[in-house]
């Protein structure tokens, strides 16, 4: 490589750096609420419409503004591959499935070493269409079937026995599943939920939110790749920290490697105060707050790129749909 080379390369990684610190939002652009028409997670752009979830069935809003059920019995994180093919993490189901062109639903994955899922939340899909997936569980334990085994000690000597996990997963062609990190406390993850992949495949972002138990992980976290896609040890970075409030879920990157992250409640529970108010949180690559997207009524759950430019944000909150314009 030359030296005018060289010094071009510096100049556009300066440029990307400056851009990754400044502020997306159009100047003088307000949150638009579309109004509570179920979008509670999702949500995913294609071809002028946007797909989102509302807990029960995958819906389909339309460049007329109008919503349509596209799939039934199918919830959580969505995304579109390479292909145009709609896949979906479906936690009632305990399986991520992708709908084909001709409607016809296969099941990627449903089982880990013989055992059902917990309930996958999200998803994100790497340079080699390899699909990444959280599998935590909220709310009751009953039937989890995932465990590992456990030694601690106790008033009257050690205890053994085995605890139920929520991991991180990969899909990929050869091995169908391959287990990438271990939750519930081990190897620095508790709770995994929204999952991100850089567009080099160089890092694994991912929302650790166990936030219905006081006390419990509501941080973003970043973990590097190696050239295989396989997280490299005693890499885990803490990225962002809501502390008490309502931790990170679903999240996105921009071209210039801002993160876009649904987080925060605008209503306190026994587990939440509202310290961090529902909304989309923009940081840098590095974990710098760079500005904030506020959203209601309450809890604030995913988001995603789409318009005919890709420019506008859509964010998912408490059952409405907000939509900002993009610089």
């Amino acid at each position: 490589m030359t030296f005018r080379s060289l010094t071009c390369l510096a100049a556009i990684l300066a440029l990307a750096s400056c851009s990754s610190l400044r502020s997306p939002i159009v100047p003088g652009a307000v949150p638009k609420d579309h109004g509570a028409i179920g979008a509670t997670e999702g949500p995913a752009w294609k071809d002028g419409s946007l797909y989102f979830t509302d807990g029960k069935h995958i819906n389909r809003r339309g460049p007329d503004g109008k919503t349509t059920v596209f799939r039934h019995n199918a919830s959580n994180g969505l995304l579109f591959d390479r292909e145009g093919r709609l896949v979906a993490c479906e936690s009632g189901l305990r399986r991520v499935t992708r709908t084909e062109k001709d409607g016809r639903i296969t099941v990627l994955a449903d089982r880990f070493e013989g055992k059902r899922f917990n309930t996958p939340n999200d998803l994100c899909m790497d340079s080699k269409g390899r699909i990444y997936f959280t599998d935590p569980r909220y709310g009751s334990r009953e039937g989890m079937e995932i465990t590992a085994s456990f030694s601690a000690c106790s008033p009257i000597g050690s205890v053994h026995g085995k605890m139920p996990i929520e991991n991180v997963y990969r899909i990929d062609g050869v091995n169908p599943v391959m287990l990438m990190l271990s939750g519930s406390g081990l190897s620095g993850l508790d709770r995994p939920n929204g999952i991100l992949i850089t567009p080099d495949d160089r890092h694994l972002y991912i929302a650790d939110n166990n936030n219905n138990t006081r006390g419990g992980s509501r941080k973003l976290l970043r973990y590097t790749l190696d050239e295989n896609g396989n997280v490299k040890l005693g890499t885990r970075k803490v990225i962002f920290d809501w502390k008490d409030g309502r931790g990170p879920d679903g999240m996105k990157m921009d071209a210039a490697g801002r993160i876009y992250v649904a987080a925060g409640t605008n209503k306190a529970t026994e587990y939440e105060t509202t310290r961090f108010k529902a909304g989309c949180y923009i940081l840098s690559p590095s974990g710098r707050l760079i500005d904030f997207i506020p959203t209601s009524p309450d809890e604030c759950c995913n988001c995603a790129f789409g318009g005919n430019d890709g420019k506008t944000l859509f964010i998912t909150s408490g059952g409405h749909l907000w939509s900002v314009p993009l610089k």
